[in-house]
């Protein structure tokens, strides 16, 4: 509950999910717009969003597939480029919503997965931030996911005061109540 009120949250978990159906359902056709009555028959194949798949999930009414932002298409295009990688077309929450799906789909290669897309845009995201051109960082950004871009924002933010700081901020005074001592001969 925690998250309850995060807009970002809320939209994350908003993210379509393809999940079967292991027992029919009355009463929820709307679900499934291609369905012709108000019934899901079981082993239908339908695209929910994640509270609902989940909420279904732990009620052992559906099985969730592993979504395409986690595939192996996708796992291979970030082990040969990492920094390169669209993530944020993919799933815009690409980390947190790996986090929370990974035990729904049981596969334990997910943490490690996100852990190693991580690891190899991190050096990358700080050192746009640190260096890129004003030009150059609305390109590079259109890349990232959300977290990716707050820490970009973050990095930014930082270069920026420091900067201000080295060229003139405040520097460390000598307080007027410290006294010299004298020595005791």
């Amino acid at each position: 509950m925690a998250k309850y009120y995060d807009i970002d949250d809320i939209i994350m978990e908003e993210e379509l999910f393809s999940v079967v159906f292991q027992v029919g359902a009355n009463g929820v056709g709307l679900l499934d717009p291609s369905a012709e009555t108000n019934n899901i028959e079981k082993g239908a194949k339908v695209e929910l969003p994640f509270w609902l798949a989940q909420e279904l999930h732990l009620r052992q009414a559906v099985s969730v597939t592993v979504p395409a932002c986690f595939n192996q298409k996708t796992r291979k295009e970030i082990q040969a480029d990492a920094p390169c990688v669209d993530l944020r077309n993919r799933c815009p929450y690409f980390y947190e919503l790996g986090c929370k799906v990974a035990p729904l789909i049981g596969d334990r290669t997910i943490g490690s997965f996100l852990l190693y897309a991580f690891t190899g845009r991190y050096k990358e995201v700080l050192s746009k931030a640190h260096s890129a051109a004003f030009a150059v960082a609305p390109k590079f950004l259109t890349l990232l996911t959300k977290e990716e871009t707050h820490l970009y924002e973050a990095a930014r933010s930082s270069m920026k005061a420091f900067k201000k700081w080295r060229v003139g901020g405040p520097r460390f005074e000598k307080a007027s109540i410290l006294k010299k001592r004298k020595s005791a001969e």
